[in-house]
């Protein structure tokens, strides 16, 4: 059940407030944004993508259900509309760019090298883990929105979830600096946890 605000708050969007649509854009906006440069590892391509997303947002958000679970409902648009554009993709689009996953808005501190290499590991990890570690570690979605944003069963998040952390583990356990693993892995329980 979505929180007692976002159900006002949908049903607002329902009624076509624009002030409804300016709240929602506002909480969302930059969350959606992040995620979608992480999966895409390219600035450029999440921006499209973002557009895309918040288009989308603007034609559906009459027709929510009174029990629409807003970031649930937010996230896998934007998941879809990735998944679309990879459809989409051929094989000469450019590669994805780990340095625009550290730019992401307002994500990785310049002065902090456990988020440089917690940021590095996400983006070296199949997108089946990195998804599942976003919505959950960074945007803050219980398991039971993570299942519907990935449209699975709760049981199957709740162990892709498990995977992925393992994975996120071995991959900042070997990476170049032992000094700074350390640092990186504490950071990395603080968001997958």
């Amino acid at each position: 059940m979505p929180s007692p605000a976002d159900a006002v708050l949908v049903d607002r969007l329902r009624r076509g407030e624009r002030a409804a649509f300016r709240e929602l854009y506002g909480r969302f906006a930059q969350p959606s944004f992040g995620f979608l440069l992480r999966l895409t590892g390219r600035r450029d391509a999440a921006e499209d993508l973002h557009q895309e997303v918040w288009l989308s947002i603007a034609q559906h958000a009459q027709r929510l259900a009174p029990d629409t679970d807003l970031p649930a409902w937010i996230f896998t648009i934007a998941r879809n509309r990735f998944r679309s554009a990879q459809r989409r993709a051929d094989a000469s689009e450019t590669p994805r760019d780990p340095a625009a996953l550290e730019r992401a808005a307002g994500a990785v501190p310049a002065d902090d090298p456990a988020c440089r290499d917690l940021e590095r590991a996400l983006a070296a990890l199949p997108e089946i883990h990195r998804e599942v570690l976003l919505l959950v570690g960074v945007e803050g979605l219980g398991l039971k929105q993570t299942a519907e944003v990935l449209a699975i069963a709760h049981d199957a998040a709740r162990q892709r979830l498990s995977r992925a952390r393992a994975a996120l583990a071995e991959i900042l356990s070997v990476a170049g600096d032992d000094a700074a693993t350390p640092m990186a892995t504490s950071t990395a329980r603080k968001v997958s946890s």
